[in-house]
């Protein structure tokens, strides 16, 4: 199978750079194995798409959205050939991760739960 393509490892870089405010916030929850010993990395190609966190272990990609990906039929797509490679996709609006930070992080226990047998 082949990698990311050239296009979605530069813009990766980019983003890596260039987080948003609930991205940071996110990252600081997830890095260093701090949630549950799961590692996940951040801004990660996949074919010729990015995801923002993904636990390769348990191949689950967490997105973060802000407004412009309001019934996004890009994000369906995305979303499907994501699904079609074997990955599990959590979407959680950027505002959640400020006010509604533990209830993000419930899901994405459930979802890792489900996958380890917990």
């Amino acid at each position: 199978m082949r990698g990311p393509d050239r296009r979605a490892v530069r813009t990766a870089r980019r983003l890596r750079r260039e987080m948003t405010n609930a991205e940071a916030k996110m990252w600081y929850l997830l890095r260093d194995r701090r949630f549950l010993s799961f590692k996940f990395v951040r801004q990660v190609p996949i074919g010729p798409y990015v995801a923002d966190f993904l636990c390769r272990q348990v191949k689950l990609v967490v997105e973060l959205d802000g407004g412009q990906h309001a019934e996004s039929a890009r994000d369906v797509v995305r979303d499907a050939y994501l699904v079609g490679r074997g990955y599990r996709v959590l979407r959680f609006w950027n505002s959640d991760v400020f006010v509604n930070r533990e209830g993000v992080l419930t899901v994405i226990l459930q979802e890792l739960e489900k996958e380890c047998g917990y």
